[in-house]
């Protein structure tokens, strides 16, 4: 199982456990090219993506993949494992993510892991999955002259969607309540 490293502080090297002790009320997994605005390719140097700042109104792990499509179900299992009440996926669009395959892969692993969620009786409606523009074709632009790296108006319509995205799932969490895992874990 590959391991997927949360980020704690922007600025910061994230901390090294992949989920953490039941702290947060949801997981959200965000491709890192899926908000941003496109970037000249570096061959040398690949600065990290910067993505737009969320206003989270609940207590949420974020934790930022290189594509949505490299999530495997259990990375997604150990989040309700965790206590997370609610795993929020969060994708390109399907005709702009940079690895062609990851965002449909993603859609059909969150299908498979909601059927999962649903069998167990934990219930489907605990992982959603969003998408975000992307910045492939952007990216592909920037790389070959003909665009001028990010664009801000793309930036602030990327901010605004994820900005939706948690009202929308502050609105899921108060309707589903927490998780049954939440309440009977206990402390280690």
């Amino acid at each position: 199982m590959q391991t997927l490293v949360p980020v704690a502080d922007r600025g910061a090297l994230p901390p090294k456990s992949p989920i953490p002790a039941a702290a947060a009320q949801a997981t959200v997994f965000i491709c890192a090219n899926s908000s941003r605005g496109g970037v000249a390719p570096a061959s040398s140097v690949r600065e990290r993506p910067a993505l737009p700042e969320v206003q989270w109104p609940f207590s949420v792990h974020e934790i930022v993949v290189p594509c949505a499509g490299k999530i495997q179900p259990e990375h997604v299992l150990k989040a309700f494992e965790a206590g997370a009440s609610l795993v929020c996926v969060i994708t390109c669009a399907e005709d702009n993510c940079h690895y062609i395959e990851g965002s449909p892969r993603a859609a059909r692993r969150v299908e498979y892991i909601r059927s999962l969620l649903d069998e167990v009786g934990l219930g489907r409606e605990r992982l959603l999955l969003f998408r975000l523009p992307g910045s492939a074709k952007e990216d592909m632009a920037v790389g070959c002259g003909t665009a001028h790296g990010q664009d801000a108006r793309a930036t602030d319509e990327a901010a605004a969607k994820l900005k939706a995205i948690a009202e929308e799932l502050a609105g899921k969490l108060r309707g589903l309540g927490a998780s049954p895992l939440r309440r009977n874990s206990r402390p280690a």
